[in-house]
């Protein structure tokens, strides 16, 4: 008898866990809906400057030897009176990166330029502490920001810095553009994701009165708001969307301008993806964790920011519930135990399954931001990628689902996360990365591909399954693209890892005494 409800409740959590995913996905829809409704609500300035304000641009930086003096020049080549503009470069790096933006600094500073290089010995609270720090001794009335893989265009102050003019501004952000898109089938996926969330979700949620947020790079702020709203805090790894969050709650108003862009570069290789897909994520739950029961509770917010604010903080979520979920296919339709497994309707559901998990975090929405950035035949062209959009979606879902996990649990020890900088290879346009060492080989650092692999293995099964016996043949190309997208990300991160290994013991070989160059 228990056995019989155990069955039940396995498949009743499943059929739940669907319906969750299939919710959040359904909210992509709504957000494509709300940017067709409001997309022409555009934002003017209310007057301008008489007298253009003062500035500081801060130029955050951890070890990045290979775009430091690139970040620094196009910052000095920014169009803006020298007298009004100040540029901190905010270097904790720990290696040899340290001379390389001290060198620039002092080489543009010997031009004219204001710009001085502000060096912290250690990294406490990582790039919040970093901004933190500069803040204390900044002395413009806004602050810039751009991340070191950014080329701030000429005209970017000036773009943005009239709409200051009305004193409920607190924030402008701009939209990211790529500098290798088209570098490889990562960079170009990767993009049509940011693409939509910039173009989409962004203009979206601002236009039409819900909370959006600051992206940590390409923004300005107004001093005064950053200090109303408790300054930069680092005990998430989003303290931008933290930030954003909690300034908006005391009433400040953000300005999207999706006219006009910044170009970064996109991690070129999958290691880098991860990482940075890991960060964002586990900093996006632990700021959920932080922000959303106090949102909820709030009396003065609306319903809708209320329910944006929902979706928008806990999305996140879905990462483990589509890992739950796969690894739950095999006992709810496959199994002979299975209380669906005699019912020939079970097939549909087995087919609507993997249509759901594969569409709702695809499709429409990503195609649609392509069509709104480049035209209608940039959103046809875009069709060709939703299998591998869909696939890679698929296969970081166990380095995500990961980093939720790891963000509850830190919640409970409350112990921080450490800030793992995504690595930047100076690479533009159609240039492909180069690997570069980073440390010896590990079974922790190898556990994640070995799981993504055992999991395309196990999609590969139900493959077979369901071929050999004729059970939910449909589904196959669905499960096609689930397994491909797994041992993508598993070989992938594989064949990256064994290459740094070896390029790290052979920086090792040539740097030991004695060693022999050939």
């Amino acid at each position: 008898m228990w056995n019989h409800v155990g069955w039940y409740l396995l498949v009743g959590f499943y059929l739940g866990t669907l319906c969750a995913i299939a919710f959040y996905g359904l909210h992509r829809y709504i957000l494509v809906y709300l940017y067709i409704k409001h997309r022409h609500n555009t934002y003017q300035p209310k007057s301008s400057f008489a007298q253009l304000p003062r500035i500081t641009v801060q130029l955050p930086m951890y070890n990045e030897d290979m775009v430091a003096q690139r970040i620094i020049r196009a910052t000095c080549q920014l169009d803006y009176p020298l007298d009004r503009l100040e540029i901190q470069v905010l270097d904790d790096s720990t290696d040899h990166s340290a001379g390389i933006a001290r060198l620039a600094c002092e080489e543009w500073a010997a031009k004219g330029y204001p710009i001085k290089c502000i060096h912290r010995e250690n990294r406490t609270g990582y790039k919040a502490g970093a901004l933190e720090a500069g803040l204390k001794e900044a002395t413009g009335e806004f602050i810039a920001i751009f991340d070191a893989d950014f080329v701030p265009p000429r005209d970017m102050l000036r773009n943005v810095v009239h709409y200051f003019a009305d004193d409920k501004v607190g924030m402008v952000q701009v939209r990211w553009d790529h500098l290798n898109r088209d570098a490889s089938l990562l960079t170009k996926t990767q993009a049509i994701f940011l693409d939509a969330h910039f173009v989409i979700e962004h203009t979206a949620r601002n236009r039409s009165g819900r909370f959006m947020h600051f992206n940590g790079t390409a923004g300005v702020w107004r001093r005064k708001t950053i200090d109303d709203a408790g300054g930069w805090q680092h005990d998430t790894l989003t303290e931008d969307l933290d930030l954003s969050y909690r300034a908006q709650i005391k009433g400040w108003q953000f300005v999207y301008l999706p006219q006009f862009c910044a170009p970064a570069e996109l991690p070129p290789e999958i290691i880098s993806f991860k990482q940075q897909a890991h960060r964002w994520t586990k900093g996006g739950f632990q700021t959920a964790m932080k922000l959303l029961p106090g949102i909820l509770r709030s009396k003065h917010l609306s319903y809708r920011v209320k329910t944006e604010a929902f979706f928008h903080l806990s999305n996140t979520v879905v990462y483990p519930m589509m890992v739950a979920v796969t690894v739950l296919m095999y006992p709810i339709f496959f199994y002979a135990m299975s209380p669906l497994k005699p019912h020939p309707w079970s097939q549909h559901i087995f087919s609507a399954t993997l249509f759901i998990l594969a569409t709702c975090s695809a499709s429409t929405f990503f195609v649609y931001g392509q069509r709104e950035l480049f035209g209608r035949e940039a959103g046809w062209k875009a069709l060709l990628y939703v299998p591998f959009l869909m696939a890679l979606g698929v296969g970081v879902s166990l380095n995500n689902a990961k980093a939720v996990l790891e963000a509850i649990w830190g919640a409970i020890r409350r112990k921080p996360s450490e800030f793992i900088r995504t690595l930047k290879y100076g690479v533009t346009g159609q240039s492909r990365s180069t690997y570069r060492p980073q440390q010896v080989l590990t079974f922790t650092r190898l556990s994640m591909p070995i799981l993504e692999v055992a999991f395309g293995c196990y999609m590969s099964c139900c493959i077979w399954i369901s071929l050999y016996w004729g059970y939910g043949v449909a589904s196959v190309p669905f499960l096609l693209i689930f397994a491909c997208g797994y041992f993508y990300v598993g070989l992938n991160s594989f064949h990256i890892l064994f290459k740094m290994s070896r390029e790290t013991d052979e920086l090792a070989h040539d740097a030991a005494p004695g060693a022999v160059s050939t």
